[in-house]
């Protein structure tokens, strides 16, 4: 099976075959992880992200890294976080299914991830890291062609939350 890990770090210096993007409906920039892998991906990655006509909330599309080390760009719309009873986690889960479906389609063996979801959109840190790591881990027993996936996280109380997420599945 496919490694799992979580690092502290910058996801636009990632090298990796792909960094997921915590984008947006529109995938043209935005805030947070969005526009710091916007600014480091170059213009070019905004015109990529034109003729997609954005992104449902759930699902996932790709993009060329242009200017990252990362040779692609999966963006995926994460939930708005409203109270837990709206599909938050199905629709969290989905964010983290789509891009490894979209990584392995692409023969992509590297995978980072940001937190999705758990910024602006105002998604429990704790509850995020629990849904990611469990769909990460489903994903990673029915796949071979993924080698490590990373959840890369900017600051250490995330990084905190995806490690016991993560290890409360062995247990």
């Amino acid at each position: 099976m496919a490694e799992f890990t979580v690092i502290r770090g910058d996801i636009t210096t990632s090298k990796v075959d792909a960094i997921v993007n915590a984008a947006n409906t529109t995938l043209l920039g935005g805030g947070g992880v969005d526009g710091a892998i916007h600014r480091a991906a170059g213009p070019e990655l905004f015109q990529a992200c034109v003729p997609l006509n954005g992104c449902p909330t759930g699902e996932a599309k790709i993009t060329p890294g242009f200017n990252l080390p990362a040779k692609w760009v999966i963006h995926t719309v994460g939930p708005v976080w409203q109270d837990g009873e709206h599909g938050e986690d199905k629709l969290l889960a989905d964010c983290y299914r789509h891009s490894l479906s979209l990584a392995a389609d692409h023969d992509c063996r590297t995978v980072d991830f940001p937190s999705i979801s758990t910024g602006a959109y105002g998604y429990p840190l704790a509850e995020a890291a629990a849904v990611a790591t469990q769909t990460i881990e489903t994903f990673l027993e029915h796949t071979s062609s993924l080698e490590h996936v990373r959840l890369v996280a900017f600051d250490e109380a995330t990084a905190a939350a995806y490690r016991a997420a993560w290890g409360n599945l062995a247990d």
